[in-house]
């Protein structure tokens, strides 16, 4: 290690050392055994080996377990403009490649998974929603957001303005307030209104970014809904927790005979039953605000099999590894109540978007909850969030969301 490096030192235990070299960002303040100068919150330090092996160079963050996370492994990058401005075309250039120019609603920051520890990016037309996690990109807000904005117009991209959605309990642990609102671009007004209207898939909805669910609307289950939209045609579906009804639409127009969307959440219902009027397809679709828990067992005991295609895309139910063998019972009752109602050659579409719910613990609960309902399971995809939210497999905090379709025999 080279004594004229600028930043302070942070020494990494033989085992923290071992973690960052199988490429993942984070170290936790336990591996830190000893610091060489002042680190201030939210600057930059870097991580040596107890032999001074140079091991990368990222945020601190004072209040945060996750005490450093990784900006860079060269020793020869300069955090300056012009390094943020590569990052952000690269990670710009990468959603132009694997959305094949669907970029009118998608995920423009991934966090880590586009090296900017703690920050989301998501477009909605004209329209940048933020949310901000750690001390490092709250301090950086003021270069980098303009220069998102920047490399998007730069490539012909329409955007009017950016909307901070910091309102996470997760930034208290960084030592930040929770806020919301505009964030303004030099020079520029803000918009009149945080209400723009999106496509995906055909579909159009309105997006509250100041209001909506975390920076808006759900965008990694883009295709997925486009999975079920090819299965849907003549089938009478019940989407379950169907918020603004993103599922349920996709059904209706992909040309199911009825879809029935649910949510406990009254506000969404209406706000589904807006977007239902704007696609014109609220003819096809019947809308209850109820309890999944409680809807699933009072259609069962009416009898009969009313639906042939079920969909369970559930909130989720566990942000911990303290409550995953909680949340799995949870997972386990919804989907074997849907399975007894479907009829034999019925389509099932089950997700999970917790982290903390592993694939393979995933799948052992629907194999116990096929069995429970006395069905067998017929696989027909396997899928995972869309690729504008890429996956890092060497940081499996990247890697949550987990989607089926099955037929069930």
């Amino acid at each position: 290690m080279k004594a004229e490096r600028a930043y302070p030192r942070f020494i990494i235990s033989p085992k923290g050392q071992r973690w960052l070299e199988q490429g993942h960002p984070w170290v936790y303040e336990g591996e830190i055994l000893a610091e060489e100068g002042a680190a201030e919150n939210g600057a930059l330090a870097d991580a040596v080996g107890v032999k001074g092996k140079y091991l990368g160079t990222g945020f601190v963050s004072r209040q945060s377990k996750i005490r450093l996370r990784l900006l860079s492994r060269n020793a020869n990058d300069r955090f300056d403009e012009a390094f943020w401005r590569r990052r952000i075309q690269y990670a710009w250039d990468y959603r132009k490649t694997v959305m094949g120019g669907d970029l009118g609603c998608c995920r423009v920051i991934y966090g880590e998974a586009d090296g900017f520890p703690g920050l989301t990016v998501d477009r909605f037309s004209q329209l940048l929603s933020v949310q901000i996690l750690s001390v490092g990109m709250e301090r950086l807000k003021g270069l980098l957001l303009p220069l998102i904005v920047q490399v998007l117009r730069e490539d012909g991209q329409d955007i009017r303005g950016v909307y901070e959605r910091n309102e996470s309990a997760i930034r208290e642990l960084e030592g930040l307030e929770k806020r919301k609102g505009w964030f303004p671009l030099p020079g520029e007004p803000v918009p009149e209104s945080p209400v723009t209207e999106i496509c995906e898939n055909g579909v159009y909805y309105r997006v509250d970014v100041e209001n909506g669910q975390k920076t808006g609307f759900f965008l990694d289950q883009k295709y997925n809904r486009l999975a079920v939209a090819r299965l849907a045609a003549g089938r009478r579906v019940l989407d379950c927790f169907t918020h603004t009804g993103s599922f349920a639409l996709n059904a209706a127009k992909g040309g199911a005979a009825h879809v029935t969307a649910v949510d406990v959440s009254a506000p969404a219902i209406e706000m589904a039953r807006e977007n239902a009027a704007r696609n014109g397809l609220e003819g096809r679709m019947d809308f209850l605000v109820e309890d999944v828990f409680q809807l699933l067992p009072r259609l069962a005991a009416q009898g009969g099999a009313p639906y042939d295609f079920i969909i369970l895309d559930p909130p989720a139910f566990t942000k911990s590894r303290k409550t995953a063998e909680s949340a799995a019972r949870g997972y386990r009752e919804i989907n074997q109540r849907a399975l007894r109602l479907l009829p034999r050659g019925g389509y099932l579409a089950t997700a999970s978007c917790s982290h903390f719910m592993p694939t393979e613990a995933f799948e052992k609960m629907l194999r116990r909850a096929a069995l429970d309902a006395g069905v067998e399971l017929r696989q027909i995809e396997a899928r995972q969030q869309a690729p504008d939210h890429p996956i890092l497999w060497n940081v499996p905090e990247t890697d949550y969301l987990k989607f089926y379709l099955f037929q069930v025999v």
